[in-house]
């Protein structure tokens, strides 16, 4: 962390008291905070706690000296590039200063001081350790930017690749739910132009109760397929705007199943489908509605990918207050590429949709609970559903 470029540390170290205390009324000025030592080790332990932005070293002090000291100083990361100004009594014949700058000093004072001349190198050092912080400031703010651009760059990049996933969903399932739509209207269609040819023929018999009977029947059910379709786009549009309602009400599980096993039955003339069942009735806290939905989605899957094999459907308790149904088919089962896409949104295996094991999922997940599938090719498939008896958000049945 940086420190605040408004004030300058000063080192003064002097085993003098009053050199000291001279020192500092010369050198002392708003803006800046001045240390003293009288020794050595006691400068050492200074650097060690403040950055500082000059030293000034007495030469001559018992035990370490100023070179010595600065010495220490110039070895050190912390403290090496610290401006280091020496001041001695002894006379330049001594030649201190040529052994100060051997040591790393930037300057060499002889005492008396020049109170002007002390005050105007301070003054330099001072800006120019000012000049450094506010460097490295700059330099840290610069870095902090360059990451934040780094960042919003990595999420427009993220945000625009979901945005092209969501056009290329979006025109998928559009070509999907068109490719849909047109199987049960142009059956709709070719089976009206037969009849009207039949009409202008004057064939009237398909038009006979047991005739018409047939025709109500194929009709009402591609106005069915037309309708489920629709419904299954208003859950996906509902899902992705997190407006899918919930309405969980107390329920006894078995039931719900085996109305769409009826159901499904129905629809697949010759369906084997077998329902079993462990223990007594499960109750619990659901909208049926929802779960007979699931249910229906997943046994049309099985059927679907089945090949003709027989559908098992098993109910059962687990500990903690769960409730378990596995859906089974025997059939072709499916391909490792196949499983890990089967459950996403306006996916597609061959021969199917994948919008109703989406739904299901997500009305699953709504009743908190899981939807988990197994699947081996040429080994048929198993789809499991585990709902906790209490209910979405955990409300008491």
């Amino acid at each position: 962390m940086l420190k605040d470029n408004n004030n300058a540390k000063l080192l003064i170290v002097d085993d003098l008291s009053e050199n000291l205390v001279a020192l500092d009324a010369v050198i002392r000025q708003e803006g800046r905070t001045v240390f003293r030592a009288s020794s050595g080790e006691e400068a050492l332990a200074l650097l060690l706690d403040h950055e500082f932005a000059m030293a000034i070293l007495d030469v001559q002090m018992p035990g370490m000296n100023g070179f010595e000291l600065a010495a220490l100083m110039r070895g050190t990361e912390k403290t090496r590039h610290i401006p280091i100004v020496f001041v001695t009594a002894a006379g330049k014949e001594s030649n201190y200063a040529f052994k100060g700058y051997e040591t790393g000093a930037v300057d060499f004072l002889y005492k008396p001081l020049d109170v002007q001349a002390v005050q105007s190198k301070v003054n330099v050092f001072v800006e120019l350790y000012r000049q450094r912080v506010e460097i490295r400031r700059q330099v840290a703010a610069l870095e902090k930017s360059r990451k934040e651009q780094e960042t919003l760059l990595a999420q427009l990049q993220t945000a625009q690749q979901e945005l092209q996933k969501a056009v290329c969903m979006r025109d998928e399932f559009m070509s999907v739910v068109g490719n849909e739509l047109l199987t049960p209207l142009n059956t709709l269609f070719l089976e009206t132009q037969q009849r009207k040819l039949e009409l202008e023929r004057g064939n009237t018999a398909m038009f006979e109760p047991a005739g018409l009977a047939r025709i109500f029947a194929g009709d009402q059910q591609q106005i069915q397929r037309m309708v489920e379709l629709i419904d299954d786009i208003v859950d996906v549009s509902r899902i992705r705007s997190k407006e899918l309602s919930i309405r969980a009400r107390p329920t006894e599980l078995n039931a719900v199943v085996r109305r769409a096993v009826e159901q499904v039955a129905g629809e697949a003339a010759g369906a084997d489908i077998s329902v079993h069942t462990e223990g007594e009735p499960i109750l619990g806290h659901w909208d049926e509605f929802r779960i007979e939905q699931v249910m229906v989605n997943l046994l049309r899957n099985a059927l679907h990918h089945g090949e003709g094999e027989p559908v098992e459907v098993g109910l059962g308790s687990l500990p903690g207050g769960s409730a378990r149904i596995e859906v089974r088919s025997q059939g072709k089962g499916m391909s490792a590429q196949d499983q890990q896409r089967i459950l996403e949104q306006f996916e597609r295996v061959p021969n199917s949709l994948g919008l109703g094991l989406y739904i299901s999922r997500q009305l699953v997940e709504a009743h908190g609970g899981t939807l988990d599938w197994r699947a081996h090719e040429s080994q048929g498939s198993k789809f499991m559903v585990t709902l906790p008896l209490a209910g979405p958000a955990g409300q008491a049945a």
